[in-house]
C-alpha cells in the first residue's frame, strides 16, 4: 500500500515520546507519505526517551505559520510533557479541531489523547490511550477500550510504545481509506 502525495502533520512540542514520533513517521515515509513536524516552537524540539531526554528534532513548520488545509492527516505523539503543553495552547487546539471539522484522519498514541480531550473532541468516540489517560477519556465522554489499537472512523488511537507496530498498520490503513490520494 502506497500513500503517495499525502502530507501528514505531526504536532508536538518539547517532551514528546521519541518512538511515538519516529516510528510512525518512519512507517509513513516508507509508504510514500511526507511528514512535517509542526510545533509551537521554532528551531528544534527535544524528545523524551522512556525515562530521560532523547534526541532533538528540527521543526518543519511552526503553529503560527501553518495552514491545516495543507495537510491530509494528523499524527499526535504522546509523552507526558508534550500533550500537557499542547492541551493549553489555543493555536494547537484550533489546529487539531480543523482536522476533525474537515473529517481528515487523526492518529493519536499514549498521552496524546489529552490534547483531544481539551479540544472537546472525544465525546461519543471509541478510543484508547495510556492507562492513566483512559479514565480522563471516559470522563470526557469517550467509549474507552483497553486494546492495542482502536479505530473509530478516521480516528486511530493506541495505548503505548509497545503497541506501535499495530498502531502503524492501522494508521496507514485508515489514512489510505480516508479519501486521501493513494496509488
Amino acid at each position: 500500500m502506497q500513500l503517495d502525495n499525502i502530507k501528514v502533520a505531526a504536532l508536538a512540542t518539547t517532551g514528546f515520546e521519541e518512538v511515538e514520533f519516529t516510528k510512525p513517521k518512519q512507517a509513513l515515509e516508507e509508504v510514500g507519505a511526507t511528514v512535517h513536524l509542526v510545533s509551537p516552537q521554532s528551531g528544534s524540539i527535544k524528545a523524551w526517551d522512556k525515562d530521560d531526554w532523547g534526541g532533538s528534532y528540527q521543526v518543519d513548520v511552526t503553529l503560527d505559520s501553518v495552514d491545516a488545509a495543507s495537510y491530509d492527516a494528523l499524527l499526535l505523539p504522546g509523552g507526558v510533557i508534550n500533550p500537557d503543553n499542547l492541551r493549553v495552547n489555543e493555536s494547537a487546539l484550533t489546529f487539531v479541531k480543523s482536522f476533525f471539522s474537515a473529517n481528515k484522519p487523526v492518529a493519536v498514541i499514549c498521552h496524546g489523547g489529552q490534547t483531544l480531550i481539551s479540544a472537546g473532541l472525544v465525546k461519543g468516540r471509541t478510543m484508547t490511550g495510556f492507562k492513566s489517560v483512559r479514565p480522563d477519556l471516559a470522563n470526557a465522554g469517550a467509549n474507552v477500550k483497553d486494546e492495542e489499537v482502536v479505530v473509530d472512523g478516521n480516528l486511530v488511537s493506541s495505548r503505548n510504545p509497545d503497541d506501535i507496530p499495530a498502531f502503524n498498520k492501522k494508521m496507514i490503513e485508515v489514512f489510505a481509506k480516508s479519501g486521501v490520494e493513494v496509488s
